[in-house]
């Protein structure tokens, strides 16, 4: 076993961390101040690990992972949390799975051996698996009748085309109905092993103590492992690529998703970065700027000046070896048109002449919203633990402070411009209308290497 202080060393620090023999990571931070645990149990894998066999294999398990194990019925694990007031939840994403559960600080030795006996001993039996089948379908449904999760998903599947980084993490009807009991199974015993593990919590907790705890509860997985050491940072591997043919242009292109519905919904970006890449806070602030708050410029020119829209925001996602970038807006169709053409405008304006006072702004705004979060129980311990899956240690809040204060007008330029220059957009709208019609050719027209230049 073998326990490290905080990331940098700092005997003061109350961030603590131990790998156990199986390779096994406990991450904790204590804070003193407060009377609640948050507790999550995350597993490097997500929707991008699947096979095209096992798509939505990973979300489908999440959910059957609270339909009985060895110990507990179903009844037996809700009611158990429930009893204490306590919260218990999951949720799948690209990269990685998480189980979920915040409780009294006195109540965390249940909370540890519930969610461990969850991931662990679960017997995923075929009825559970049968019965569950509806209940994703249900949420695919649900999923497919929001226009904004539609027209993002749509978006995501455009840029990165028919590969497991591009597809939804929930799967689709075809391939949750062909799943059968023996995939869900072989995908659990493949991904669920302890190098691929990490136990993070923070609240009011002796490190030691839940290390303990986790080391019991995970006992017969530990011994079963033949690896000692964690599974290192996911990472792209020298030479490889996301899918055939992947390079710069990839996955450019428009994509008409039509709806009988009132509203044109637009996503508009192109490839982002890997959130290795040092240049990821510099994209940070120019996300912020250009469409991260009320004071951006998005905001300002489309919905305060021209009326165009109730919502309109910039995001970017980075993942391992990858990323995107983008913006969304949901306008009346007839506005459409003369929605892309501002939209074009403002992001080649933007490049050039972005201000000392809004790269301010952007930086504050980043800055308070990561010390904000860092007020609850449950945001430290999902920062912990993604910091340990991606990068393999916790970073500071100083290193991450530091970071974002060193980005500068013109590192800020400079990332959009190469980010720009790189990649053809990749646009997705979701409606119909005449001038939703008119906006997609004018869309067609930047994704063609001849109208390359409009946009940047």
């Amino acid at each position: 076993m073998s326990a490290f202080g905080s990331p940098l060393g700092d005997p003061e620090s109350t961030v603590r961390r131990t790998v156990l023999p199986g390779g096994l990571r406990v991450v904790t931070e204590f804070l003193p101040s407060v009377r609640s645990v948050a507790l999550g149990i995350w597993v490097g894998v997500g929707s991008r690990d699947e096979d095209e066999p096992h798509a939505g294999a990973t979300h489908y398990l999440e959910h059957l992972l609270f339909k009985g194990t060895r110990q507990r019925t179903a009844l037996d694990i809700s009611a158990a949390m429930d009893a204490v007031g306590g919260e218990l939840n999951a949720f799948t994403a690209k990269e990685y799975t998480c189980y979920y559960a915040r409780v009294l600080d006195a109540d965390l030795p249940l909370a540890i051996d519930v969610l461990s006996d969850m991931v662990t001993s679960s017997l995923i039996e075929p009825k559970d698996v049968d019965a569950e089948r509806n209940v994703v379908l249900e949420e695919i449904a649900m999923n497919e009748d929001d226009p904004s999760d539609t027209v993002h998903e749509a978006f995501t599947a455009q840029l990165f085309g028919d590969t497991p980084l591009g597809r939804p993490v929930l799967g689709t009807v075809e391939s949750i109905n062909a799943m059968t009991r023996e995939q869900i199974w072989e995908h659990y015993a493949a991904m669920y092993t302890p190098p691929h593990v990490v136990v993070a919590a923070a609240g009011n907790l002796e490190h030691d103590a839940v290390v303990a705890r986790v080391q019991a509860a995970f006992e017969n997985a530990l011994v079963a492992t033949s690896r000692e050491t964690p599974a290192p940072p996911r990472l792209r591997k020298s030479g490889a690529v996301l899918w055939e043919g992947y390079g710069p242009f990839a996955g450019a292109g428009v994509k008409l998703v039509s709806r009988p519905i009132e509203q044109a919904n637009l996503v508009l970006g192109c490839e982002g970065l890997a959130r290795t890449d040092d240049r990821r806070f510099a994209l940070g602030v120019l996300n912020a700027a250009l469409g991260g708050g009320m004071s951006s410029r998005l905001f300002q020119e489309v919905r305060e000046k021209r009326g165009l829209c109730y919502s309109i925001y910039s995001f970017h996602a980075p993942y391992a070896d990858t990323g995107f970038f983008g913006l969304y807006t949901g306008t009346d169709p007839a506005d459409a048109p003369e929605m892309m053409e501002v939209v074009v405008d403002i992001i080649n304006e933007s490049v050039e002449t972005l201000t000392e006072a809004e790269i301010a702004r952007a930086k504050a705004q980043m800055k308070a919203g990561l010390l904000m979060a860092l007020e609850s129980c449950s945001s430290r311990a999902e920062q912990l633990a993604r910091h340990i899956l991606a990068y393999g240690r916790p970073l500071t809040v100083e290193e991450l402070v530091a970071r974002i204060d060193a980005v500068s007008v013109e590192s800020t330029r400079d990332a959009a411009r190469e980010l720009l220059s790189r990649s053809r957009p990749a646009v997705v709208a979701l409606g119909s209308g005449r001038g939703l019609d008119t906006a997609v050719s004018f869309a067609e027209g930047l994704t063609t290497s001849k109208a390359k230049a409009r946009l940047h």
